[in-house]
């Protein structure tokens, strides 16, 4: 299912989900940017930013997708966020080994008069099941991340695992790890992707915060 939106002399917007991934391109005069989402980790409970609707990540705030409200109109624009939704919620629930469950969730659903409010840890975060920091897994995200991702792109965050890793124990290397992440924007389904111990540490957060 694929969506375009587009705005005169700023570019355009394209979303399309496929399998278990959201594709999407923004391309405008200067430049063109293409990034990959796994639908796993994103938060089926998109909030408005006007002009945008955002989904964010489950294990943070920062919003993975922007989708520009109500274009190329209403009908495509509630078709395709129903089916991002639905889609979210069936690869979450594969993902951590949970029955699907029949959520329907009518067109009207992607009308919102006022942002869902959130508690201070973020949208939709689980109960908290702390466990300690494993170094030996921090070095195999390092080097997963290594491998399928552009090394100068992440940089502070592979920098902020090295910390940890060479002090697990340590709150505040804890907290880099959680200010890199958050700064890597639309770049943390990817990462969350190919490192997915990532997205255990920050929903585990083995520190109680």
């Amino acid at each position: 299912m694929k969506l375009v939106q587009k705005q005169l002399l700023k570019g355009s917007r394209e979303f399309e989900i496929t399998d278990n991934v959201v594709n999407f391109r923004i391309k405008t005069l200067l430049k063109e940017e293409k990034l990959t989402v796994d639908l796993s980790i994103l938060n089926p409970e998109p909030v408005v930013n006007a002009p945008f609707l955002e989904f964010h990540s489950r294990v943070k705030c920062g919003p993975l997708l922007s989708l520009l409200l109500d274009k190329p109109n209403s009908q495509e624009f509630n078709a395709f966020v129903d089916e991002l939704k639905q889609r979210a919620r069936r690869e979450y629930n594969a993902f951590a080994g949970l029955k699907a469950g029949a959520t329907p969730e009518g067109l009207a659903a992607n009308a919102f008069e006022e942002p869902p409010e959130f508690d201070e840890h973020g949208p939709n975060r689980t109960e908290k099941i702390v466990e300690p920091v494993i170094a030996d897994r921090v070095d195999e995200t390092i080097r997963m991340l290594e491998q399928h991702l552009q090394a100068e792109e992440i940089e502070p965050l592979l920098a902020a695992l090295e910390a940890l890793k060479e002090d697990p124990e340590n709150a505040s290397r804890f907290d880099q790890l959680i200010k890199a992440f958050d700064d890597l924007g639309p770049r943390q389904g990817a990462v969350l992707t190919y490192a997915p111990y990532v997205g255990v540490l920050l929903s585990n957060e083995p520190f109680g915060f």
